[in-house]
């Protein structure tokens, strides 16, 4: 697995959590539902890539990655 792919798994992890958080918090229900479902599924295989990741730094791509995501999880409830 490439620091990108790391990178992007924490990206679209964090940024559907911070989305799905301001959608349940709205009341919305059915884009919630669905953003938790893309969630799930998302940190699935995050969890299982990350734990098996022999790169060196993988952490600081992750944590990029997630800073990222969280920044633009905020601006999509936005």
């Amino acid at each position: 697995m490439s620091y990108l792919a790391i990178f992007g798994r924490a990206f679209t992890l964090v940024g559907l959590t911070a989305l799905n958080v301001r959608l349940v918090s709205r009341g919305q229900y059915a884009p919630a539902f669905v953003t938790g479902g893309a969630l799930s599924a998302v940190w699935w295989f995050a969890a299982h890539s990350a734990a098996n990741s022999k790169l060196r730094g993988a952490w600081f791509a992750y944590a990029l990655g997630a800073a990222c995501g969280t920044v633009v999880g905020m601006w999509l409830g936005s």
